[in-house]
Formats: C-alpha cells, structure tokens, sequence
C-alpha cells in the first residue's frame, strides 16, 4: 500500500503492489508515485512486464500535475507515433497512397486558393477526431501527412458556467505549421448541450462595428476559457519553439517558427473556431497571429450560427473574415440551422459550400436495391451556396432532426429528404463527402 498526502488540503490517494514510494513535491502538494521493484540482473518488473524506466506514474497523478502548473487547465502533451509503427508490415513505410497526403506540411504552406481538397479533407479529418483524446487525434493527423507533430490538448470545465471546453494544438515536426482544433458537442455530455441553449448575446469586449453587436454568450465563454493557454502556446510556435512541453527522454532539436495557422471545428467545435477568428483578426494584441491566420484559414463543418445580424454585418465587412471562414454543411444537417429564431436573430457570416444529395435519384436506388441491384451510398457533390443556411422557426424543428435521425435506420427512408436531420451533422458524413476521389482514408484503405 502506498500513500500521497496533499498537505495543504489533506488530499490522500492510495494504491496497492508490490512499489516503493517516491516522492515529489508540486505548488505544495506532495505526491507518490509507484517505483516497480526488478528482480536482480533481468531488468523485469515482478509481474512479469519489461517497463521502459522505474518510475510509473498513475493516471490521476499526470493529471492533478497537470491541473496545478497550468492555472487549473488540464493540459495534456503527446508525439504522434513514428511510420514504422503505424505499418508494421510494411517493408517502406512510406510508400503509395500513405500518408495519406504525401506533401501535407509543404501544400498547407504554399497553397493560395480556398477551399482546397487536400486541406478540407485533412481538416475535416482532424475536427472529426476531436471528440477522442490527444494520442488518439495526433496519431491520425500524422497518417494524413503531419508525419511526427507534437500535439497539446488544452481543456477547462466549469459545469455550474456551461463550459466544457477543449483545444488541441497540433504542429507539424519542423514547427511551420500549426492546426487549432476544438472539440464539438459530445452527444454524451450535458454540459455540452446546455452550452448550445445558452443563448443570451453577450456583447464582445473590444470595438467591432456595430457597438450593439452581440455574440452567443455560451460559445463566447467557452472560447475564452482555453483562449490563454492557447495564445501560450502560439506565442510559444512564433518564437520556433513547440506548442508542448519536452517528453520523457525527448531531446530538443532546431524547429522554425510558425508560417501558417489553420483553425477548424465542427459543431460546436466550429463555433469556437469561427469566434477565435474574430478575435484573432480584431484585437489589435493578436495582430501578429492573426498575419499568420491569414496564411492558412478556418474550415469549419456543420457548425451553427454565433452571433446576431449586427455582428454577422460586421464580419462579412472584414475581408478575411467574409473569404476565408468557409463553412461546410452536408445535405439537411440540423446544426446551422440553430438557434432557432424564438432564440432571437442570429446569422452566419463567411462562406458557405452544401452537399447536396438528388434525393429523387437515391430513392430510386434505394428502391432498386430492394430488388436486388447494387445499392451505393448516398452521393451529392459540395455547391457554394450565395446565401446562407437561415434559422430554423422554432425548437420544433429539432423534433423534426430527431425523426430523420431514426428515419435513416430504415433502407426504404435513408433516401428519402428531410427538412433537419441529426443523421447528417455526424462528422463521418463530412469526411467521406470530403474525401478527395483515389484518395485513401485515415486508416489507409
């Protein structure tokens, strides 16, 4: 049995084994850690297991460590896993169609024109992936070309204020590029939802045209409540250093500073996204991040709208705002069309570009299927829309999102059209509509 004592707040922690203690002592707590006992002249641990180093450290302890150094954010740091290990049956572990984006690090540099094809596929890709954990998320971002980046998970949750908040920061190896990713709704977590319906305008806090301007009071505190570690963090990228912390064992190599930013989200993910924009773009202390935005821009999918008429004026009048925020939306997703005009007035601003599905034609391969034929999945083909996706009338229409939803579970109903649809605000639908053609997907096939 071993035991940690917080001493300034009698915290104890306990653990059973065959360890001995090892201490350490952080902003005034003292912590244990477990130290596995080797038998002699083997190297192995008494349970049998070869463990890299003595000293383990439980999942809490990282975790309360993180916590207190980072002014009670929980920040986690990862290095995505090297080729060889992602395809151990690969004599070249680079080789046709993996990653893969070859070039990805070199075109999210050198690009000029957007939308583009690998940069949305590789965006939606990593917004999509979001809603899993930091190894989880850079160990995809480097099968779809960030070969070797450094990703930081930043996170904050205060559930009496509505927020449950995280960011990943991901980097390329050479530190040229970096992706800020939120994370969106979890359809599991309350505080999530309840971030959505809390609605009441806040108004931004520095000029921005329309001095009456107001933006989702919800979206707007829980972009604020990662916004400084996040800004750390970028700080850290512009001077050539990583947006994390040095590893166990991690030697420090020569990096360049930060070329390109790139922003992304979907759901509520892309809200934060799109309100990290403005700010970027707006307040005069960010001028320089946001010279870097302008060298990459902020995809965002199925995201809805985040502030009201005035505000939505005010950003299509600022031209990176109105060219380069491009909004993705597939088919009937229920998402943009929120909140809901008994709400209050809300738009969107930027460009929108729709996947629209020929309904009528997937009815009857639906059909044809029945009797036999090939069925092939719903296809649509991504259209910019002139004006964007409006406000649902009320909260009605989200009843109408759920019977689409269970609708889809039928083969005679998939293709049938809906006016909203939870079905289609699902992050795999973006992906594969964005999915360039002889492209592989993230698990390389």
């Amino acid at each position: 049995m071993i035991r940690g004592l917080g001493q300034e707040r009698g915290l104890v922690f306990r653990s059973s084994g065959m360890v001995e203690p090892s201490f350490r002592v952080i902003r005034g707590f003292t912590l244990m850690t477990e130290t596995v006992k080797r038998s002699k002249g083997t190297g192995k641990a008494n349970s049998g297991r070869l463990y890299p180093r003595d000293t383990v450290e439980f999942d809490w302890e990282q975790r309360l460590q993180s916590v207190l150094a980072n002014g009670g954010l929980r920040v986690h740091d990862v290095k995505a896993p090297n080729y060889e290990y992602l395809r151990p049956f690969d004599e070249s572990p680079e080789s046709r169609g993996f990653p893969v984006h070859a070039d990805l690090v070199d075109h999210m540099l050198t690009v000029r024109e957007h939308p583009d094809p690998i940069i949305e596929h590789a965006l939606a890709t990593c917004a999509g992936y979001a809603y899993s954990d930091a190894e989880t998320l850079s160990t995809i971002m480097a099968r779809m070309g960030m070969k070797d980046n450094r990703c930081r998970m930043i996170q904050a949750i205060a559930e009496p204020m509505f927020i449950c908040s995280t960011a990943f920061l991901i980097q390329s190896a050479d530190g040229r590029v970096a992706v800020l990713c939120y994370r969106g709704t979890e359809p599991a977590n309350l505080i999530n939802w309840l971030t959505g319906w809390d609605v009441e305008p806040e108004r931004i806090g520095y000029q921005f045209g329309d001095p009456c301007a107001g933006v989702h009071g919800g979206f707007y505190r829980n972009v604020r409540a990662t916004r400084y570690e996040v800004m750390q963090a970028l700080r850290r990228a512009m001077e050539g250093e990583p947006v994390r912390g040095a590893l166990n064992g991690e030697r420090d190599h020569e990096q360049g500073r930060l070329e390109a930013l790139y922003i992304t989200g979907h759901s509520l993910g892309g809200a934060m996204a799109a309100l990290m924009a403005v700010m970027l773009q707006h307040e005069r202390k960010y001028a320089e991040l946001g010279r870097l935005l302008t060298a990459g821009t902020v995809y965002t999918f199925g995201q809805p709208m985040i502030g009201d008429p005035g505000f939505a004026a005010a950003c299509q009048r600022n031209p990176f705002l109105r060219d380069k925020v491009i909004r993705y939306v597939y088919d009937d997703d229920v998402v943009p069309h929120l909140p809901p005009r008994t709400s209050g007035p809300y738009r969107h601003f930027g460009r929108e570009r729709r996947y629209e599905i020929p309904h009528l034609k997937e009815n009857v391969l639906s059909r044809m299927a029945r009797l036999g034929c090939v069925y092939r999945p719903r296809q649509g083909e991504w259209q910019e829309r002139e004006h964007p996706t409006s406000q649902m009338p009320s909260a009605l229409g989200m009843l109408l999102g759920i019977s689409a939803f269970a609708a889809r579970r039928s083969q005679l109903l998939r293709s049938l059209p809906a006016v909203y649809s939870y079905e289609d605000h699902l992050p795999h639908h973006y992906i594969s509509a964005l999915t360039p053609y002889g492209a592989l997907n993230e698990f390389g096939d």
